[in-house]
C-alpha cells in the first residue's frame, strides 16, 4: 500500500492530487507543520523533516514532482504522463520541473521572510523582491496557455499538477489577483477538476480524523 506523509496544502499536495487523479489506493498520514519541529519521529522517514514523504514497498521518495512522475508511470504509461518519443515529451519534463524549481522556489522565500521567521528576523524587502520574481516567472506559462487548455500532450498531466500547486500556493499568498488572464483562467480550470476537489477533501477529512490542525501550511505562523 502506498503511504503519503502530508501537511495541509504543503508541497505534498502534489502527489496527493496525483493519487486522486489516478484512483490509486493509498494511506494518508497527516503531520503538523513543520514536521521537523512537531513530529520528530518523522525524521526516520525523511531526515530533512520536510514533506512529502512517500513509501511504495521498498521505494522511498521525498521530492513532490518526482513522486508525481513516478506515480504516473509506475504501472506503465498513463494519461497523466507523456512518453519518450511523443513530440511534447520535452515540454512535459520542462513544465514538470518548472512548477517546483522556477515557480515554487521564490514563494518559499516569501513565506520564510514574510511569515515563518520571528518578527525581528523578517525581511520585507526580500519578501517583496521574491513576490515580483514569482510573478515575472509566470510569463513562462502565457505562450502555452494562450492556445492550450493544459500544458502539454493535449490533456491534463502531472506537469499541470506541478505547476498547479505553485498557483495554489500563490493563491494562499494573495497573488492570484495578479496572475495574467490566461494563467488565471487555467488556475480556475484546475480547481474545477474532480481530482483536485477530492484531494482537498481527502486532506481535510484525514486531518480531522487524525487530530491535526486544518490550517493550510502556507498560512501557519
Amino acid at each position: 500500500m502506498i503511504k503519503l506523509y502530508h501537511c495541509m496544502s504543503a508541497r505534498s499536495f502534489r502527489p496527493l492530487w496525483a493519487l486522486e487523479e489516478l484512483g490509486l489506493p493509498y494511506c494518508l498520514e497527516m503531520l503538523p507543520f513543520p514536521p521537523r519541529a512537531h513530529a520528530r519521529a518523522y525524521l526516520e522517514v525523511n531526515p530533512l523533516g520536510t514533506v512529502p514523504g512517500f513509501r511504495d514497498g521498498d521505494t522511498v521518495m521525498t521530492e513532490s514532482a518526482a513522486i508525481c512522475h513516478y506515480l504516473a508511470t509506475r504501472d506503465g504509461a498513463t494519461p497523466l504522463s507523456v512518453s519518450p518519443g511523443d513530440s511534447d515529451y520535452g515540454l512535459f519534463l520542462n513544465f514538470l520541473h518548472f512548477g517546483e524549481a522556477t515557480l515554487t522556489f521564490p514563494q518559499t522565500v516569501v513565506l520564510r521572510y514574510g511569515r515563518f521567521e520571528p518578527a525581528e528576523r523578517r525581511l520585507p524587502q526580500a519578501e517583496e523582491d521574491y513576490r515580483r520574481w514569482f510573478l515575472a516567472r509566470l510569463k513562462g506559462l502565457v505562450p502555452t496557455l494562450s492556445s492550450r487548455t493544459y500544458l502539454c500532450g493535449e490533456r491534463f498531466t502531472v506537469a499541470d499538477i506541478s505547476v498547479g500547486y505553485a498557483l495554489m500556493l500563490a493563491d494562499y499568498l494573495c497573488l492570484a489577483e495578479r496572475f495574467p488572464q490566461d494563467v488565471a483562467n487555467y488556475w480556475l480550470r484546475l480547481q474545477s477538476r474532480e481530482g483536485f476537489q477530492r484531494a482537498m477533501n481527502a486532506q481535510l477529512r484525514a486531518a480531522r480524523d487524525q487530530g491535526v490542525a486544518v490550517t493550510p501550511a502556507p498560512l501557519t505562523v
